[in-house]
């Protein structure tokens, strides 16, 4: 019989992502106008956005910054007790705590802690719903919000960078329950990249190894679209507008999305994807293992990796 290795269920899901800019202006600009995102508020700091169909009052928090990256990581409870029943897995973890805070303009109290790699984690329960005005009301009852720009839907995963990714791996397990849905086994024996779950998608988190010198990094936030032909669409929109295109459109292997790759106007690397109708429903999932000979070969369809999808985070790393 096996085992099964469905994670605790203690929490709901990747609620929102804080990411710094040192281009206030031209950040929300791109958010908004270019990559259609929500304005759910804005102070002299920070900007609080949505998708078109996230349930929440932000997903996306901007904040001006004297560099790029990443500001921390909030993930929703499924319940005000899976809050408090988590919160003392952490404590008693050994990663390091920043402990309570009162919470943000689109949430309540949230607890902080870190991993070793210098990523600011929250978790919370209590939360802000999305409050679309008239000019954003939807059409049809049953989605949040209007829509325009490029238009993604909802807010999917983020990639983050860290020097050991076993190590990743054991902090995610060990604090957000999640489980490994696929990685990459390198031939040297250590781990390339972990892709996480806490639910039933096919990941909302994933971790890759930090080849450009740096600590703490960034690799990049990805909002997921209703069809692969809105990122077909997409791209052409980030043409029309200047944005620079790294790579894509074209189909990962690992996890199988359609994916669009840019850098919003400070650096940060932003990605558009359609999983298409992948969930991860087997509750003795096993994860696929990707060798090096396998990352080799390139993406889905042939498309070699480019060598600035390995060494570009934020923030940059001095020279």
């Amino acid at each position: 019989m096996t085992k099964p290795t469905n994670p605790a269920f203690d929490i709901a899901h990747l609620a929102h992502v804080e990411m710094y800019t040192d281009k206030f202006d031209e950040s929300l600009d791109f958010f908004t106008r270019v990559y259609g995102l929500k304005l759910s508020g804005q102070d002299e700091s920070s900007a609080w956005l949505r998708a078109w169909d996230d349930y929440e009052y932000h997903t996306l928090k901007l904040t001006r910054h004297h560099t790029t990256g990443v500001g921390h990581i909030g993930y929703r409870a499924a319940s005000a007790q899976a809050l408090e029943r988590r919160v003392k897995i952490i404590e008693g973890s050994g990663y390091k705590v920043h402990g309570w805070n009162e919470g943000d303009q689109g949430h309540g109290r949230a607890f902080r802690f870190e991993d070793p790699f210098g990523h600011v984690f929250e978790i919370y329960y209590d939360t802000r719903r999305a409050e679309p005005d008239a000019a954003d009301a939807p059409a049809l009852k049953n989605t949040a919000s209007a829509f325009t720009g490029a238009a993604p839907r909802r807010i999917d995963h983020l990639n983050l960078l860290a020097e050991d990714v076993t190590e990743f791996r054991r902090f995610m397990e060990t604090c957000l329950g999640s489980r490994v849905t696929e990685y990459i086994q390198l031939d040297n024996g250590r781990l390339g990249g972990c892709w996480f779950t806490v639910n039933n998608k096919s990941y909302d988190l994933a971790c890759t190894e930090e080849h450009g010198g740096g600590h703490g990094r960034f690799h990049h936030v990805t909002y997921a679209t209703d069809q692969r032909e809105d990122i077909l669409r997409a791209a052409d929109i980030f043409l029309q507008n200047g944005v620079h295109i790294e790579t894509g459109p074209h189909k990962h292997a690992i996890q199988g999305t359609f994916f669009l790759y840019v850098w919003e106007p400070a650096g940060n690397r932003v990605e558009l994807a359609n999983a298409g109708a992948r969930l991860v429903l087997a509750p003795d999932w096993e994860p696929v293992c990707w060798t090096e000979a396998d990352r080799k070969k390139g993406q889905a369809w042939g498309l070699k990796t480019i060598e600035t999808f390995h060494t570009h985070g934020t923030p940059p790393v001095g020279k």
